[in-house]
C-alpha cells in the first residue's frame, strides 16, 4: 500500500552513493529499423540477432520462447538502447561519471557473465532486464546501472512533491475486494486524469465532497523508497497523472492526481531514516530519468511498442500502458 496516501510520515534516507548491482510517433521510416535514438540505428536484424542469441546462451531465454514470449525480450532491447542514451545524456547533464575503479572491479567479477539466476525468473520483468543486461556489452550496461543509482542517490535527498489525488477501486479496511474489475477501474483513472488537468479544481471539490483521497498531500521521496519509483516522483509539476500504486497485489487500485509541485533544490527536513533496498535504489534510479527523457530524439517502431512515461519501459499499445501523464489545460499525454 503506498504510505504517503493516507497519513503523513516524515521519514529520511542517508543513501550511499556506493555502486549496488541489483514518445513515440510514427515508427522509423527506414525499412527494417527497429529503433533510431539520437541518430542511432537499431536494426530488426540486431534485435534478431540477440533474441537468437538469448536462446542459445540463456536458459531463461529458452523458456520464454516455449510461452511464446520473447516479444517481451525484443520489447526490452529496444527499451534499453533508448535509456542508454537518457542515461548518457542526464549524466552529462547532471554532472554525474562513472568511477571507473569501481566499474572494473565490477568487471573482474562480471556478475553478467553466468545466466540469469533461477531466483530472479519469479519476477519475469525483472529477470527480462537481467537477460537484456547479458546480451549487451557489459561494461556499458554494468555503467548503465551504476550512473542510475548515483542519479538516484544525488535526487533522494531532495526530491519532494505537492499533489491532490483521489483513490478508484482501492483496498477496503476489512479487506474485501472493491465491486469493480481491473478494465473498469483503469478506464475511470485515466478518464479522471483528464478531466483533472482540464480543470485542476475539480478534484479538490470531489475530496470536499467526501471522495476518498486528499488535497495538497506533501510527500519527501525519502518518506517511502518505493513510492519514489512511481510515476508521482518523476512526473512535472503541472500535470495530471494516472496509475497503478500496487498493480500485483491490488489490481483494481489506480490513483488519479495532480501534482502541483515537484521541488529538487533543497534538502527536504526529516527526522527518521528509511534506507532503499538496492531494487529500491535502481527502480529510483530508472524514474529520475524521467524528466531527461524528452532530451533524447527517438522514433521505435511500432511492432515494438510505444513510449510508456508511467511504466518508463515500452508498452505493446497505448491501451496497455501503466497509465497516463496529462499536462494540465490539455488533454493529450505529455511526451516525456
Amino acid at each position: 500500500m503506498m504510505r504517503i496516501m493516507g497519513r503523513r510520515r516524515a521519514l529520511g534516507a542517508v543513501v550511499a552513493g556506493a555502486f549496488l548491482l541489483a514518445g513515440c510517433g510514427a515508427g522509423p521510416g527506414q525499412v527494417g529499423t527497429a529503433a533510431v535514438v539520437d541518430g542511432q540505428v537499431t536494426t530488426i536484424d540486431q534485435v534478431q540477432g540477440l533474441l537468437d542469441r538469448a536462446i542459445r546462451e540463456q536458459p531463461y531465454a529458452r523458456q520464454l520462447a516455449a510461452r511464446h514470449q520473447l516479444d517481451h525480450v525484443g520489447r526490452e532491447i529496444v527499451r534499453q538502447a533508448l535509456l542508454h542514451q537518457v542515461v548518457t545524456k542526464a549524466a552529462q547533464k547532471e554532472g554525474i561519471t562513472a568511477d571507473e575503479a569501481t566499474i572494473g572491479e565490477a568487471m573482474l567479477q562480471d556478475p553478467l557473465a553466468t545466466p540469469v539466476p533461477e531466483a530472479v525468473t519469479v519476477d519475469q520483468a525483472s529477470a527480462i532486464t537481467q537477460l537484456v543486461w547479458r546480451l549487451r556489452d557489459h561494461r556499458e550496461a554494468i555503467t548503465d546501472q551504476y550512473l542510475q543509482q548515483k542519479l538516484a542517490a544525488k535526487y533522494l535527498p531532495t526530491l519532494a512533491v505537492n499533489f491532490d489525488y483521489t483513490s478508484i477501486g482501492a483496498p477496503t479496511a476489512d479487506s474485501q475486494s472493491p465491486s469493480i474489475d481491473p478494465k473498469t477501474a483503469r478506464s475511470q483513472a485515466i478518464a479522471k486524469a483528464e478531466e483533472y488537468a482540464k480543470n485542476p479544481n475539480a478534484i479538490r471539490a470531489e475530496v470536499q465532497g467526501g471522495a476518498q483521497g486528499n488535497v495538497g498531500q506533501q510527500a519527501p521521496a525519502l518518506s517511502s523508497p518505493q513510492d519514489a519509483a512511481t510515476v508521482l516522483f518523476g512526473a512535472p509539476a503541472n500535470s495530471a497523472i494516472a496509475f497503478q500504486p500496487n498493480p500485483q497485489q491490488s489490481p483494481t487500485w489506480w490513483v488519479a492526481a495532480v501534482v502541483r509541485q515537484r521541488t529538487t533544490d533543497k534538502k527536504v527536513a526529516t527526522d527518521q531514516v528509511q534506507q532503499p533496498t538496492p531494487a529500491q535504489l535502481s527502480a529510483i534510479g530508472v524514474r529520475m530519468l524521467q524528466p531527461f527523457v524528452g532530451d533524447v530524439d527517438f522514433k521505435i517502431n511500432p511492432r515494438y511498442g510505444v513510449w510508456d512515461p508511467v511504466g518508463m519501459d515500452l508498452a505493446p499499445s497505448a491501451a496497455e500502458a501503466a497509465g497516463v501523464v496529462v499536462p494540465l489545460h490539455g488533454g493529450a499525454p505529455a511526451q516525456q
